[in-house]
C-alpha cells in the first residue's frame, strides 16, 4: 500500500495549492501547500519566493510543504533546504501556527525514501506552533521540541527508530493533546518496542493527551496489550491503532480491560480482526472504526500480516 493522495485538510481547514500566477486567495483561513507538482514544474524556491512576496503571506496561519525536488531520493534534496527557507522567512510569517513538512505521495517518493533532516531550527523560529506533522524518517531529527503551545504532533514513517521517540520523550510539550506515531516495520528501521512507550502510556509524560495514535505498526498486538491496562486510558478519548496488524490476539487484550469502554472512539481500520471479535469490540458501546478488514497472506506454514505503508 502507498500514500497516493495529498492532504486536502490540515489544521482543520481546507488546503489550497499555491499558484504563483494567482497569488494568495483573499481568505486568510485557507491553508496553502507549496510543492512542485507535475502540473506546474516551477522550482520550489521560485514558488516559495513568490509566496513570500504576496502581502497576505503575513496572515497565513498554516502551511503544507509538498515535494521540494524533482528527484528527492537520487537527487540528494533533503528537507534542509525548505527548513532553512522557512527559518529565514520567520519574520514574514508571524502568525504561523501549523506546519506539515513532507506532504509527498507515492508518485513523488516512497515514504521511507523521503530525505528529511534536522528540523529543530523550526522550533525557535516559530514558537507559536500548535500543530506539526512530518512524513518520512530518513535522517530525520526533531531535536528538543520545547513548544509551550504545541497541541498536535504527528510523525509518519515506514520504520521509526528509537532515536526519534527519545527526542519526543525529551521534549517539553506541556499542551500536547494529540500524539500520532507511525511506527512502521523493522525492515525500514523500526526498533521501538511497546515497553519503550511506557513514559507515554503511564500518562505522566504528556498528561493532557486525549488522542493517542500508534499506527502503521507491525507490533500492533503488542501495543494493544500494553495500552489496554495503561493509566493513560483514564484520560484518552481516542485510541488509534489503525493501519497496522491488529489481530484477534490484540482485540482480545483490549476486551479484557474495562477501561477501554471509557473511550469515545477506537480506530482499528486496516486490521486483521475476525468478524466475531469485531462484533465484541462494537458491543463495548463506543464508536469503533473497523473499516478495511484485511486477510493474512499464507505461505506454507507461515502467515504474514502487512502494515498500510512501509517502503
Amino acid at each position: 500500500m502507498t500514500i497516493s493522495e495529498h492532504v486536502t485538510e490540515f489544521f482543520g481547514k481546507p488546503v489550497e495549492d499555491f499558484d504563483p500566477a494567482k497569488g494568495l486567495a483573499k481568505h486568510p483561513a485557507w491553508v496553502y501547500r507549496i510543492g512542485l507538482g507535475f502540473s506546474n514544474p516551477a522550482a520550489w524556491d521560485a514558488r516559495w519566493q513568490a509566496f513570500l512576496k504576496d502581502p497576505r503571506a503575513s496572515d497565513v496561519e498554516a502551511l503544507v510543504i509538498g515535494t521540494w525536488g524533482t528527484d528527492l531520493y537520487t537527487g540528494g534534496h533533503s528537507s534542509s533546504a525548505p527548513v532553512k527557507a522557512l527559518v529565514a522567512a520567520r519574520a514574514k510569517l508571524p502568525r504561523l501556527k501549523a506546519l506539515f513538512l513532507g506532504d509527498i505521495v507515492y508518485s513523488e517518493s516512497e515514504m521511507s525514501w523521503i530525505p528529511q533532516s534536522d528540523v529543530s531550527p523550526l522550533w525557535s523560529a516559530f514558537p507559536l506552533l500548535e500543530e506539526f506533522r512530518v512524513r518520512g524518517a530518513s535522517d530525520l531529527s526533531l531535536g528538543a521540541m520545547n513548544l509551550d503551545r504545541l497541541r498536535s504532533l504527528s510523525v509518519e514513517t515506514g520504520g521509526m527508530q528509537s532515536s526519534i521517540l527519545d527526542e519526543i520523550l525529551a521534549s517539553k510539550l506541556p499542551s500536547l493533546e494529540h500524539l500520532e506515531l507511525w511506527l512502521g516495520t523493522d525492515e525500514y528501521g523500526a526498533d521501538i518496542s511497546a515497553a519503550d512507550l511506557t513514559p507515554i502510556l503511564s500518562g505522566e509524560k504528556f498528561p493532557h493527551l486525549t488522542y493517542l495514535g500508534l499506527r502503521n505498526s507491525t507490533i500492533t498486538d503488542d501495543l494493544a496489550a500494553a495500552v489496554a491496562d495503561a493509566p493513560i486510558l483514564e484520560k484518552l478519548e481516542v485510541l488509534d491503532l489503525s493501519l497496522g496488524t491488529l489481530s484477534d490476539a490484540g482485540a482480545k487484550s483490549l476486551l479484557e480491560f474495562p477501561l477501554i469502554a471509557r473511550l469515545k472512539r477506537l480506530d482499528i481500520h486496516h486490521h486483521f480482526v475476525s468478524p466475531p471479535m469485531v462484533e465484541k469490540l462494537r458491543a463495548l458501546g463506543i464508536e469503533v472504526n473497523d473499516a478495511d478488514p484485511q486477510e493474512a497472506e499464507e505461505d506454507g506454514d507461515e502467515s504474514y500480516r502487512h502494515i498500510y505503508v512501509s517502503e
